[in-house]
C-alpha cells in the first residue's frame, strides 16, 4: 500500500475501460489530468469471465477468444489514437478474467499512482443486481481512485 505521508501528484494512471460511455468520459477526465500533471496513461481492458464462460450458452473455443481480443485491441487503439496528441499513454493492456482481479493486478504491476475509473452511478436493485467493478476496486486498489460519473461536469 503506498503512503500518503509527502504525497506527489500521480505520474502513472490506470484507466479501466469497457469501452461504454461512463469509461469515455473518464479517460477524458484522465487525459486533461495527465496532460496538466505531465503523468503516463495506461489503459486497461478486461474481456470478462463472464464473455469467456458458458453462461450464455457460448462455448469458448479459440477462434472466439481471438476474436474477441482482436476486436477489443482494436477498440483499445481507436481511444489511443483519438487523444494520442493531448496526453502520454503506455502501451495499451488487455487482459481477460475478472475485471475487479485484473483492474487491482494491473495496478499493482504497473506501480499506478491513481485508478480513474467510470462508474454508471447505478443504485437499488440495480445496482445490487449488477455488481459494481468500481466499488470492489475502490475497496482493494493499492493507490487512490477516482470515480467519474457519466453525465457529471
Amino acid at each position: 500500500m503506498k503512503c500518503m505521508i509527502g504525497m506527489q501528484l500521480p505520474k502513472n494512471i490506470l484507466v479501466p475501460t469497457d469501452f461504454s460511455a461512463s469509461s469515455e468520459v473518464a479517460l477524458d477526465y484522465a487525459v486533461q489530468l495527465a496532460a496538466k500533471l505531465d503523468a503516463k496513461i495506461h489503459l486497461l481492458n478486461v474481456i470478462g469471465a463472464q464473455l469467456i464462460g458458458t453462461e450464455y450458452g457460448v462455448p469458448v473455443t479459440t477462434a472466439l477468444m481471438e476474436e474477441l481480443i482482436l476486436r477489443d485491441q482494436d477498440r483499445l487503439d481507436q481511444l489511443v489514437a483519438l487523444r494520442a496528441g493531448s496526453a502520454s499513454f503506455a502501451p495499451v493492456i488487455l487482459e481477460t478474467g475478472d475485471a475487479r482481479a485484473q483492474i487491482e493486478q494491473v495496478a499493482r504491476r504497473i506501480d499506478a499512482d491513481l485508478i480513474v475509473m467510470g462508474t454508471h452511478g447505478r443504485r437499488g436493485v440495480s445496482r445490487w443486481l449488477l455488481g459494481s467493478v468500481a466499488e470492489a476496486v475502490l475497496r482493494v486498489a493499492p493507490c487512490p481512485v477516482l470515480l467519474v460519473r457519466e453525465g457529471v461536469s
